[in-house]
């Protein structure tokens, strides 16, 4: 993909000042990893007469099919080529949009330390996109940029084929637009209209694109004609979120009109009362999908292996249910801070009777875990290496036995949700591997057969209907008439000696 913004300019007012609103340098160039390929800026050219910025992005269509799942343009499940044989690393679209705002975002904003008073100032641009996506063709490009001010709005169709001219032309068009305009006005209103011409978005629409479309339409989208048009594509006709965003434009048009803000005309809630729904972090939503478990499993002493910093034991030590707690971890560094997050030393003596934060790594048996109702193995098994994983598995399930296990891990095949998130990363650079509910699924389904438990599944988060929940969650129990100890099946190590801290677990 491809875009250049150029500046024209002279002596008193050179052309390179677009190198201090960009925040590039002209003299360099730079690449930029992006979520879905790797974006580089330079300039072809850089004179006081004339200044032109490139922006090319470079995209991995494989590694986006593998991302999201055949979803999105080209890549329909029935259509296995398309996946692989599509536009996405030529055609401007949400990717390049998405790094439009990561590697211009100081100057989205308007921005510029050096020269604070560069971007109030209208300049002579042109903007070219040798290969730009409408749906709805050149007349919908003309009635997106025609009111905002561009001088010329300049489209030319590509053909299908120039060998044959008869296959008519695609619904592809290079566009040129030259206006003066203040950069950051042209940055935002491409970022915004980049998708509504594709009419596709690479990533999951989540309520917060209401408040990203509201920002970067700041001042032009509430009057603009197509208003209605721009705000239901970019939102991918998502009908709730929609709604919401043409209610805060109209809002936002009416205050204009009236010479008001927007807070003095939407006065009809109390702000000192907190009535909006906010999302809930998954770590909580992870917790209490845990406690859940732990009650209806009737658990009243457990066990929480790898413990880390302490927030699952604080959760379980609020509730009197829970008569014994104890946090295991290999380090004593997190052990320390979950102490200080406890405050174990000021803790009564009935509280503190009820918790023990305990040194031990999981790769090895301890008698000190024996006996317990349930144990909690939450976001633990994707930090070790797959080969010490067998250790784990016996000495929580062959050796430790409780009557209920836990196990929460990351869904793999949520990953494509995250937009932040580069393609082919996982979530914590301390993570092994990340399994597929599949995958998850065998691997609990084998260990439940190897040590006498039955496992249940359960989804932790919003449940998408096509890559699953972010969270997966095995509520493994112990089966009747198991034995009480399971003799392991595959070399493990057994030691009473206390792990050295910094030994992974």
């Amino acid at each position: 993909m491809f875009l250049t913004i150029s500046a024209t300019g002279s002596t008193a007012k050179p052309a390179t000042d677009l190198g201090f609103l960009l925040h590039k340098h002209p003299g360099k160039a730079q690449s930029f990893s992006t979520s879905h390929g790797t974006a580089h800026v330079f300039y072809p050219e850089a004179t006081a007469e004339r200044c032109t910025a490139a922006l090319l992005l470079e995209v991995d269509p494989v590694a986006l099919v593998r991302r999201g799942r055949g979803k999105g343009r080209g890549g329909a499940p029935d259509a296995a080529l398309a996946q692989y044989v599509n536009d996405r690393p030529y055609a401007a679209s949400s990717l390049l949009a998405v790094a439009l705002s990561g590697v211009f975002r100081t100057a989205l904003k308007g921005v510029c330390a050096a020269r604070p008073e560069l971007p109030s100032r209208p300049l002579p641009l042109r903007v070219e996109i040798p290969v730009l996506p409408a749906r709805g063709g050149a007349d919908l490009v003309h009635r997106l940029f025609d009111p905002l001010g561009w001088l010329t709005v300049r489209t030319e169709p590509i053909a299908l084929d120039e060998q044959f001219p008869e296959w008519g032309d695609s619904r592809y068009v290079r566009l040129v637009l030259e206006g003066e305009l203040k950069l950051d006005d042209a940055l935002r209103q491409l970022y915004v209209l980049l998708p509504v011409l594709d009419d596709a978005k690479h990533y999951w629409i989540a309520p917060d694109e209401v408040d990203k479309l509201l920002r970067a339409g700041d001042g032009w989208l509430a009057a603009h004609p197509e208003h209605a048009l721009i705000t239901a594509r970019y939102l991918a006709r998502h009908k709730r979120l929609t709604q919401d965003a043409l209610e805060r434009l109209e809002l936002a048009r009416l205050a204009e009109a009236d010479g008001s803000e927007v807070e003095e005309i939407d006065n009809a809630v109390d702000e000192s009362r907190d009535t909006e729904d906010r999302p809930v972090p998954l770590a909580v939503r992870r917790r209490d999908a845990v406690l859940t478990a732990l009650r209806a499993a009737g658990a009243t002493r457990v066990l929480d292996l790898g413990c880390g910093q302490g927030q699952l034991v604080q959760a379980l030590l609020k509730d009197v249910s829970f008569t014994e707690i104890v946090g295991v971890d290999v380090s004593m560094r997190a052990l320390g801070t979950a102490a200080g997050r406890l405050r174990l030393e000021r803790m009564g003596e009935r509280q503190a009777s009820r918790v023990k934060l305990l040194q031990g790594s999981l790769a090895y048996t301890d008698k000190r875990l024996v006996g317990y109702d349930a144990a909690v193995l939450s976001e633990v098994i994707e930090h070790l290496d797959l080969p010490r994983l067998p250790a784990l598995e016996y000495a929580v399930f062959g050796s430790a036995r409780p009557r209920t296990v836990l196990v929460t891990t990351p869904n793999v095949e949520y990953n494509v949700r995250w937009e932040s998130l580069p393609a082919g990363h996982v979530r914590h650079r301390d993570h092994r591997f990340e399994w597929t509910r599949e995958e998850f699924r065998t691997w609990a389904g084998e260990v439940a057969g190897r040590y006498g438990y039955t496992v249940a599944y359960v989804p932790v988060g919003d449940d998408d209907p096509e890559v699953g929940p972010p969270t997966q969650m095995a509520v493994f129990t112990q089966a009747h008439g198991a034995p009480e100890t399971v003799t392991a099946t595959t070399p493990t190590t057994t030691t009473t000696e206390t792990p050295k801290e910094g030994e992974a677990a």
